[in-house]
């Protein structure tokens, strides 16, 4: 990994730059392991977020008043009473929005607030505009609410039982799945839960606005997608878009709970700026936001599989039931990317995907780091290892028998179900280097020593792999822009689409600017994401942020660049390969020139020194008709190996060691990529272990704060927990410098640790039986699972309970050991 140069210091930078001279030496583009462009800002606290921004004397704040029931119509609403609290400038409900109430992404029904009919626990209702948060919050307790309560759905069983959907079932189907079951040697059918997960984003949702000429809006705004608030901004105010100008120059965090539902507060806020006239911030509180906002969707598969002696299968049926919450918001996309990914990197034989997406009376779910993907590879690798178990077979090799075969299309095993071809697969020398740095075979067989020796103290281990599609599914939103600003004495301003989040977005987008012209990365400085300077732009999402807007800006630095060599082919009379830009100097024919003194001449030329870049992603395309096409441009890969220990005495358990491989093609940034990396792992890990939503039998989110709902902390990271990045296998697509995406694919290799899981508690029955862990595997699910093994094991209804004196002194020491971690 190459270390970062050392910049000159402001001093050295200033003489250098009154001397003329760029400093040779410290050119740092694309490859080098940079850190983030915020990174001092975020350790001394200097990096400003919206809530850190000066607030204006007259400035009012925002609290919204909730729903405290999941469905019903609404009676009456007196305001009246809020009026009593000073400080109280204006209380706003859905009949003072001027414009369009709804503010759905993509169909209609997420009203900013709820008018007639309550869809869920937690609706936004009102909002109380006041001098100080502290009178806005006592006033909106004051407001008087009638219901009606309705009946509610709040399950996906109750929602499959009543066909309640958002959306219709979609189906992809490859062959006869119905002839090769009946027809297979061997046959399971199981089913299996997969939790939801609050994004849990350190900076909660909000907005700060000020009103302006003409009915303007400047919206500093949290989000993912400027170009997605500023629409709905201008739509509820019943203004035309370039009224609204959206800056956002970063988010304490996102994770894909910024793409949509960062508009309601932002609205909430411009609305309420819009009739008071004033300037007004919303800040959301921890329970609030994850009162209001949706959540990844809950997943309940069911599954049927057929498959030969040795474990290879040649017909699937699943049923992957989304539960959407309320309203559609991106959930049939969500859902569409579970189905694709519900092979993960798996040819399924004859294979009958169907996704469902149901409707409940909870928050409309939204999207997620995985976009759903993860949840359909969690049901897939949930089916492999119960191949394995059915077959008393190692997982890894049943895992290893199904991959994807070569891009030669080797007995037709490279077409996913879908019928996109899996091209460049790694998998399969990736899994065998990871088997070998993390040496599989030898812990496998300690961790079955260790079973056999310690009754209650078990070892488990699982290597997973993972195949991730990179695209939008929603193929119109694969494309960004950029603008490239060029100044007389050499430094560069750079602007783009994408949002920076905290994962380097914009750290690597400069690099690929200081490539184009290779110049160090401290001339180049970018400014807050901005639709005055870029319009119409994707979120930042799907894994894509570096993919398209890194294109986009070197689409307009090479344009740039271009302009540069032609002036100097014209002042020199050179031909294009006499002309080099390198280490901060350009070189024409015998002469020497500073990349300031190029750009310097170039003004004097009446050379524009400024352009747009745009890019939009190739080959892709997906016929819903025929539940067939390509709907993305490649994929990345990973690999995981988790081994963990579990005490069946009491359900608890803790990660030991994880070893990862991952693919990013040719790295723009190592270090950020390794971060990226190690961050989705925990994270992919915390949501199927310790994050557990709890809802109540009226639809009351119970877990609305860090006091019941747990996110992994810094104890939960394994002690040993190795890294590597995939060497030599540039991306073959014209990705931006040949580089992947790293954003989504790395939560997925958290499974890894489901799955090891699982393992200890299969081992109580020596391999043979599976069982029965739903997620996330929270210690009171691994008792149960334990626990339900035991039974079927025994062929009795009841365990005996165990006492201390059951435990062996190696048992105990083992036990204090865990407990002592946790």
């Amino acid at each position: 990994m190459s270390k970062s140069p050392v910049a000159p210091s402001q001093d050295e930078l200033a003489a250098l730059f009154r001397a003329g001279l760029a400093p040779a030496g410290l050119s740092s583009g694309v490859g080098k392991s940079m850190k983030h462009e915020s990174a001092d800002k975020h350790v001394s606290g200097e990096a400003i977020y919206i809530d850190d921004r000066l607030e204006f004397p007259n400035q009012l704040h925002l609290v919204p008043r909730l729903s405290d029931v999941a469905h019903a119509e609404i009676v009456r609403i007196d305001v009246e009473p809020c009026y009593a609290i000073p400080g109280v400038v204006r209380v706003i409900t859905a009949k003072d929005v001027p414009g369009e109430l709804d503010i759905a992404p993509l169909t209609e029904g997420d009203p900013l607030m709820a008018q007639d009919r309550i869809e869920y626990y937690g609706q936004v209702l009102l909002v109380v505009a006041a001098n100080s948060e502290e009178a806005a919050r006592q006033a909106v307790a004051a407001a008087i609410i009638e219901y009606r309560e309705l009946p509610a759905v709040l399950s996906v069983k109750q929602a499959l039982e009543q066909e309640f959907w958002v959306e219709e079932p979609h189906v992809h189907q490859r062959g006869d799945s119905v002839t090769a079951l009946s027809n297979a040697t061997h046959r399971l059918q199981g089913e299996v839960e997969i939790g939801g997960q609050e994004h849990f984003y350190l900076e909660t949702q909000i907005a700060s606005v000020m009103p302006g000429e003409d009915g303007a809006m400047l919206v500093y705004s949290s989000t993912q997608h400027p170009t997605e608030v500023q629409k709905l901004v201008a739509s509820v105010l019943n203004l035309p878009m370039h009224k609204v100008v959206v800056d956002m120059r970063r988010m304490g965090g996102g994770f894909g709970g910024k793409e949509t539902q960062a508009a309601g507060t932002a609205c909430l806020a411009a609305l309420a700026a819009h009739l008071t006239g004033r300037p007004v911030k919303m800040r959301l509180s921890r329970q609030d936001d994850m009162m209001i906002t949706g959540k990844r969707h809950p997943f309940y598969v069911r599954y049927d599989v057929g498959f030969d002696a040795e474990g290879r299968l040649h017909g699937v049926d699943i049923k992957l039931a989304g539960n959407c919450g309320y309203s559609l918001d991106l959930s049939g996309s969500i859902i569409d990317r579970a189905m694709f990914h519900a092979d993960n990197a798996y040819y399924l034989g004859d294979a009958t995907i169907t996704g469902y997406r149901c409707k409940t009376h909870i928050a409309s779910n939204t999207a997620y780091r995985g976009f759903g993907g993860p949840q359909g590879m969690v049901a897939i690798e949930h089916i492999i290892d119960h191949v394995a178990r059915e077959l008393g077979r190692d997982p890894l090799e049943i895992r290893k028998l199904n991959y994807y075969g070569k891009e030669d299309g080797t007995e037709g095993r490279n077409i996913t179900h879908y019928y996109q071809p899996v091209e460049q697969n790694l998998l399969h020398e990736m899994t065998a280097e990871l088997e070998q740095s993390a040496d599989y075979a030898a812990r496998r067989e300690a961790v079955q020593q260790f079973n056999q020796h310690n009754p209650y103290l078990k070892k488990g281990l699982a290597l997973t792999p993972v195949k991730f599609g990179i695209s939008f599914t929603a193929s119109f939103l694969n494309q960004a822009g950029a603008l490239v600003l060029i100044y007389t004495d050499g430094s560069i301003q750079l602007n783009h689409g994408g949002t920076e989040m905290g994962q380097g977005l914009n750290t690597k987008v400069a690099q690929v600017v200081a490539e184009v012209f290779q110049v160090p990365l401290y001339l180049i400085q970018i400014t807050a994401t901005d639709t005055g300077k870029v319009p119409n732009t994707s979120p930042t999402a799907a894994s894509s942020g570096a993919d398209l807007n890194g294109k986009a800006a070197q689409n307009a630095a090479e344009t740039l660049k271009g302009r540069l060599v032609d002036m100097l082919m014209r002042n020199y009379d050179a031909q294009e390969a006499d002309i080099a830009f390198s280490n901060g100097q350009v070189r024409v024919k015998e002469h020497y020139f500073t990349f300031q003194q190029v750009v310097t001449e170039a003004w004097l030329n009446q050379v524009s020194l400024s352009a747009t870049g745009f890019y939009k992603t190739p080959k892709i395309f997906y016929d819903r008709s025929k539940a067939a096409g390509h709907p993305f441009y490649y994929f990345s890969y990973g690999a995981a190996c988790a081994e963990v220990l579990i005490d069946t005495f009491t359900g608890e358990y803790k990660l030991l060691r994880a070893d990862i491989l991952h693919d990013v093609g040719d790295s723009l940034n190592p270090a950020i990529d390794i971060g990226q990396v190690e961050g989705g792992f925990v994270q992919g890990m915390g949501w199927l272990t310790c994050e557990e939503l709890v809802w109540s039998e009226k639809g009351r989110l119970e877990t609305s704060g860090p006091a019941s709902y747990k996110i992994p902390a810094i104890a939960d990271v394994p002690h040993d927990l190795r890294v590597k990045l995939v060497e030599n296998r540039k991306n073959p697509e014209q990705t931006v410098f040949h580089s992947k995406a790293v954003g989504e694919p790395p939560f997925m290799l958290g499974i890894a640790v489901w799955c090891a899981i699982k393992d200890a508690i299969a081992s109580l029955g020596n391999y043979q039986i599976h069982p029965q862990l739903d997620a996330p595997a929270t210690p009171e699910r691994v008792l149960r699972g334990v626990t339900l093994l035991q039974q079927a094991l025994n062929g009795r209804d009841n365990v005996t309970e165990r006492d201390e004196s059951d435990f062996t002194s190696s048992d105990k020491a083992g036990l204090v050991n865990v407990l002592a971690v946790k």
